[in-house]
C-alpha cells in the first residue's frame, strides 16, 4: 500500500516527466521484504534500446576501452576485470540494479584532462563487476578514484535483493555522499 501511495503522489508531480526518475523501495516498506527500483530515463535514445553485456570468465587481464555514452567519443582504457557478470539493461545476473538522475554539478568537472569514465560507463562497469549494492558502491568509488569521473554530477540508485542504496557522485568520494535508506 505504501508503494502505491508513493507512485500516486509521484504521478501528481509533472516535473518528473521531464527528467530521469528513480523510485527506491526498501525491504521494510514491502509486505514480502523485497526491494524495488523503478528507473525512468528521459533520454529519447533509450526507446527500443537494451544493453547486453555478456558474462566473461577467467581471462588474462586486458584493457577495456571506454567510450562516452552520449557521444561515442573514445575516452581511454582501463584494465578489464578477470571475470564479469552478465548485464541486461541496468541489472546484472546477481539482481544488482542501478538507475541514475543527472543533477549537473560544476561544468568545469566535465573537462578533467585525465578523467575517462562517464556516468553511464560507470554504471555498466559496476554492474559487470559487482555482486551486491555495497560492492557496486565500492567498485564505482575505486574506478573513479583510479581513472577519473568524466561527468558533472549524478545521483545513482543502487539495489540488490537485500537493500537499496541511493548515493550521489561528485568530485568527492562516493562514500562521503552515501545516504542509507
Amino acid at each position: 500500500m505504501r508503494v502505491l501511495a508513493c507512485v500516486a503522489i509521484a504521478g501528481l508531480l509533472p516535473t518528473l516527466a521531464l527528467c530521469c526518475s528513480n523510485f527506491l523501495v526498501s525491504k521494510g516498506a514491502t509486505g514480502d521484504a523485497s526491494t524495488h527500483v523503478a528507473y525512468n530515463s528521459d533520454g529519447q535514445s533509450f526507446y527500443g534500446y537494451m544493453t547486453s553485456l555478456p558474462r566473461q570468465g577467467a581471462a588474462p587481464p586486458r584493457e577495456r576501452k571506454i567510450y562516452e555514452f552520449g557521444t561515442g567519443v573514445y575516452m581511454g582504457s582501463i584494465p578489464e576485470a578477470e571475470r564479469t557478470y552478465n548485464v541486461i539493461g541496468n541489472m546484472n545476473e546477481k539482481q544488482v540494479s542501478i538507475g541514475e538522475t543527472t543533477f549537473d554539478g560544476l561544468p568545469s568537472l566535465a573537462n578533467q584532462p585525465k578523467a575517462i569514465i562517464d556516468y553511464y560507463s560507470l554504471m555498466w562497469l559496476a554492474l559487470q563487476r559487482s555482486a551486491t549494492a555495497r560492492e557496486a558502491i565500492m567498485t564505482m568509488d575505486a574506478l573513479t578514484a583510479a581513472h577519473g569521473y568524466a561527468s558533472t554530477g549524478e545521483s545513482f540508485s543502487i539495489a540488490d535483493p537485500n537493500e537499496v542504496r541511493p548515493l550521489k557522485k561528485s568530485p568527492f568520494s562516493l562514500a562521503t555522499h552515501l545516504t542509507v535508506s
